[in-house]
């Protein structure tokens, strides 16, 4: 069950990557704009795979998670890492591409430092915040077994605040934000319900009626 679950999950990854070039191959065939339309696609993938790695590591956490069932712990952990790596490299690509476009405006002092773009400051800084938070989240969660958890667990809850960063920068400062803000609503609800239901959820050994013993 653990290798169809691991399967699916690669296959769903590779499908979103697919997708998205197939999408970006045929826009930017003979079209000046291509390294903009290449740093919008890829920055539009990276978005989707934060959505899923924050989702999965609200389930992950979710104190129902033992009604789950299969797959077990370890082969969610391993998914929530692929799409934890998948997506800081499609950011990486997404802020490497605009970061070297001339005419997008960003350059390397809006990628790396906060307000240091002329195309849209506030907004390229929400993403860099949210990058830096999901960086420190993703970090600590590698030192996990090495560190205790009262240190990393903290931090690694910053991963709410990155997505939160990261959804502003994406509808602020696209240029197709309009025609997409149908998607990024129902994004932010999926993220919100999930979030609702992990935080506001008893363990399962609470809701258990206390056993009345007999004398």
């Amino acid at each position: 069950m653990n290798r169809v679950v691991s399967t699916v999950a690669t296959i769903a990854g590779g499908a979103v990557v697919g997708v998205f070039g197939g999408q970006v191959a045929t826009a930017v065939s003979g079209n000046r704009m291509a390294p903009w339309i290449v740093g919008r696609a890829t920055g539009l993938a990276a978005y989707l795979l934060m959505v899923l790695l924050v989702l999965a590591g609200l389930l992950l956490s979710h104190p129902g998670r033992a009604e789950f069932g299969r797959p077990g712990t370890l082969t969610r952990i391993r998914v929530h890492a692929a799409l934890a790596a998948a997506a800081f490299v499609l950011t990486g690509l997404h802020i490497a591409v605009l970061a070297t476009d001339h005419h997008a405006g960003v350059g390397w002092a809006g990628a790396l430092l906060p307000m240091g773009a002329q195309y849209r400051p506030v907004p390229v800084t929400l993403g860099l915040v949210g990058m830096w938070l999901g960086l420190a989240a993703g970090v600590t969660a590698a030192l996990a077994p090495h560190i205790r958890p009262r240190v990393w667990w903290p931090v690694h809850k910053v991963a709410i605040v990155s997505i939160v960063a990261v959804w502003a920068h994406a509808v602020l400062a696209g240029t197709d934000s309009v025609a997409l803000l149908t998607w990024y609503l129902a994004t932010a609800g999926l993220v919100i319900a999930i979030a609702a239901s992990r935080y506001l959820a008893v363990a399962p050994q609470r809701r258990r009626p206390a056993v009345r013993q007999e004398a």
